[in-house]
């Protein structure tokens, strides 16, 4: 192509792009003017106008994100006809709704991300766009089928490389305009159970797994969207990182969330030594939580003697036996099994408190004196201290903290239910990550407390019997009103809707209230790093998602934790018995080659079978090593933050515990920086299988510079890195 041609087809496109830009402000300008009129309407039902007003909000939201790249790049068919692929989908309300920019989802834009030269897609050219905000200032060209001499074709990867070398900002990208083949082909997986997507670091599986969430509600809206979705990360500082990609596609209804974070009112972050975390991660520890629940369930060693006021009632061994037994094959949780206990026990004391008062005078053939000393004793037991705190004693109400942490700290309770008496400690409530599963079963084994229920419930009946009060005053006063202001009954509706209206609406997003209620169930969950979740983890993600449809993203060569997963089979087959596939991802968009080959020794020692991702790029940069003293340490980690602070991009230091600015390599999984500086690695290798895990995690983070500083010998597995005794 010549230069004129060039430059006319440059101008072409940037006049179509204006124009696109033009409608998305009339059509956001639009909604705008809806959504006020909303908020200020007085039509329909208050919740109807909520709903509207919610839904024009979204709208909004979505208009305002496809700012960001609007459209970036064009499809030419074999047939001459072309096609614009852009950030969100825009129609001619003049033409029949003719597309005039296609959702990057819809199934008419995928030959812009698989088509190639040897499988063109019916597809003549691909054609990608180069922006600054919202004008286009350069455009590549890449001939399928038939290669032309077109000059300016075969750079199809041009945006590609330009997006991998770009400096790093705060937090992930979308990758709309660039996704490869082998990403689209999960993004568009319409598996309906469980996606395992692993791959090594850098090749992208978290932004393929967000873009999937993204696809299956264009997809799936409907369905997707009145419960949610539910992404989980490793760490806070992880799910910083990714929280703006769904937000940039326009999707808001997802709820991000760490381990620690899966039972509302907790937020931890505390891990347990390796033995206590792998305990308490496997099933196995179901038995230690069923057992120590049972050892609450007691018989007294003595009677229990009750006195009342015409005689003595006992509870002995025999009666809490049998109601004790009674309660548990009821089938019922611990709390609500209790009401059972109750029961058995109330009516052995009251039988043989009748036999004994009404020995000589009273029979059964006397039903009615027989019943009203019956309600009388209970009357009095009811309001028998002694009575209410043998059942608090023998049967408690108990909470899963409570229970957890009574069991923690009492050596004598773990060796009752069977637990390693590695789980005890003083401070019973110092909750860790692996503890949060334990406190989510417990809330099923011990159910709820019945007497607060039957409170909120006689509460809502207060509630609705003073609406319907109103209601009928409204109503009885009909006759008394004029036409303009007459309200009929049919108007009110039900009296609990007239009692809602008394009530605080809870007008929170639909994010907010799934993140606050534990019994939330969503439509679809993404698992990131899910390598480091423990059995015990999975059992709460799978009470989350009854519908059992996962993306889980992971590497099995990078985990770290002790109760970890070692198989994807083995973990997956009990919950979804062949309703799970497996897709790879094997090349590494992040690491630059330099970087991976130094990795990849890492790799080979601790998983020799695992085959590391191949890098697309090279930087041109090697990464180095320096020999400090202690004393110098501090200087040299000092010296490398100063150089990259004049640099575009982002950096950090990482190390073992104590390293000075450094923070640890578990911290950092999932991220991604511009320079890396890795503190004394031989520190972190002499944890085992563990830090050998964390090395190669802390050696993939850096897209652009590496340095490593050590103490003692540098590690075998590092001996690839050019010795410095300055930093580049």
């Amino acid at each position: 192509m010549s230069t004129r041609g060039y430059n006319d087809e440059l101008h072409s496109e940037r006049s179509y792009v204006e124009g696109l830009y033009t409608r998305l402000d009339e059509e956001r300008a639009q909604t705008k003017a809806k959504h006020r009129a909303a908020l200020l309407g007085d039509g329909g039902s208050p919740m109807e106008r909520e709903f509207e007003v919610r839904a024009l909000a979204k709208e909004v939201k979505r208009l305002d994100v496809a700012d960001n790249g609007l459209c970036f790049g064009r499809l030419d068919s074999l047939t001459g006809e072309h096609s614009y692929v852009g950030r969100i989908g825009i129609f001619d309300e003049k033409d029949e709704f003719e597309p005039l920019l296609l959702d990057w989802r819809a199934p008419a834009a995928r030959p812009f991300y698989v088509a190639t030269a040897v499988n063109p897609e019916n597809m003549h050219r691909r054609r990608q766009f180069h922006t600054r905000g919202r004008q286009v200032v350069d455009f590549t060209d890449e001939i399928l089928g038939r290669p032309d001499s077109d000059e300016r074709a075969g750079r199809g990867d041009a945006a590609l490389l330009a997006a991998v070398n770009a400096p790093r900002g705060d937090g992930m990208r979308d990758i709309v305009a660039t996704i490869q083949a082998e990403q689209d082909e999960i993004i568009r997986l319409e598996h309906p159970g469980v996606l395992i997507i692993e791959g090594g670091p850098g090749t992208g599986k978290t932004v393929v797994a967000l873009h999937r969430v993204a696809y299956l509600l264009y997809t799936q809206r409907e369905r997707m969207e009145r419960s949610g979705v539910l992404v989980v990360g490793p760490n806070p500082a992880f799910l910083k990182h990714i929280d703006r990609v769904l937000p940039s596609l326009g999707e808001t209804n997802v709820v991000f969330m760490t381990t620690g974070d899966l039972l509302p009112g907790l937020h931890v972050t505390a891990e347990d030594a390796p033995a206590a975390a792998r305990m308490k991660g496997s099933l196995q520890i179901l038995d230690v939580l069923t057992a120590a629940v049972a050892d609450r369930q007691r018989l007294p060693e003595q009677p229990v003697t009750i006195e009342l006021a015409d005689v003595t009632a006992r509870i002995d061994a025999a009666t809490a036996q049998w109601a004790r037994d009674e309660a548990r094959t009821s089938g019922l949780p611990h709390n609500e099994a209790r009401a059972k206990f109750v029961e058995i026990v109330t009516w052995v004391l009251t039988e043989r408190a009748i036999a004994r008062i009404g020995r000589g005078w009273l029979t059964r053939d006397d039903r009615e004196a027989w019943e009203q000393l019956r309600a009388d004793l209970l009357t009095e037991l009811a309001d028998n201290a002694a009575f209410t705190a043998a059942i608090d004693d023998l049967w408690p109400i108990l909470a899963p903290e409570t229970l957890l942490a009574q069991l923690y700290s009492s050596t004598d309770r773990l060796r009752a239910a069977g637990a390693d008496q590695s789980l005890w400690r003083a401070d019973g409530e110092a909750w860790t990550v692996s503890d949060v599963p334990l406190l989510d079963e417990l809330i099923d084994l011990l159910g709820r407390d019945k007497s607060v229920d039957e409170e909120a419930e006689r509460e809502r009946k207060r509630e609705i019997a003073y609406a319907a009060a109103v209601l009928d005053n409204m109503v009885g006063r009909a006759d008394h009103m004029d036409d303009d202001d007459h309200l009929f009954a049919q108007d009110m509706l039900y009296a609990e809707d007239l009692a809602e209206r008394f009530l605080e609406r809870d007008t929170r997003e639909l994010a907010e209230r799934a993140a606050a209620d534990r019994d939330w169930t969503y439509r679809h969950i993404v698992v990131d790093e899910a390598q480091e979740l423990s059995e015990m983890d999975w059992r709460v993600l799978m009470r989350r998602c009854p519908g059992r449809s996962f993306t889980v993203v992971g590497d099995l060569a990078q985990r770290r934790s002790a109760a970890g997963a070692v198989s994807w089979g083995k973990l997956m087959e009990p919950y979804v018995p062949g309703r799970w596939v497996y897709r790879s991802l094997t090349v590494n968009y992040r690491t630059p080659a330099e970087i991976m080959s130094i990795a990849a020794a890492v790799l080979a020692e601790f998983a020799p079978d695992v085959v590391p991702p191949e890098s697309v790029r090279a930087s041109g940069v090697a990464p180095w090593s320096r020999k400090v003293g202690a004393d110098d340490l501090s200087n040299a980690i000092e010296e490398f933050v100063r150089e990259e602070a004049d640099r575009d991009g982002t950096s950090i230091v990482i190390g073992p515990p104590g390293a000075p600015g450094a923070v640890p390599a578990s911290a950092t999984k999932g991220l991604e920086f511009d320079a890396v500086l890795v503190v004394e690695p031989e520190r972190i290798l002499a944890e085992g299988p563990r830090g050998a895990a964390d090395l190669y995690v802390a050696l993939t983070r850096a897209t652009q510079r590496l340095g490593v500083l050590h103490l003692d010998v540098l590690p075998q597995a590092l001996a690839g890195l050019t010795e410095n005794c300055h930093s580049k």
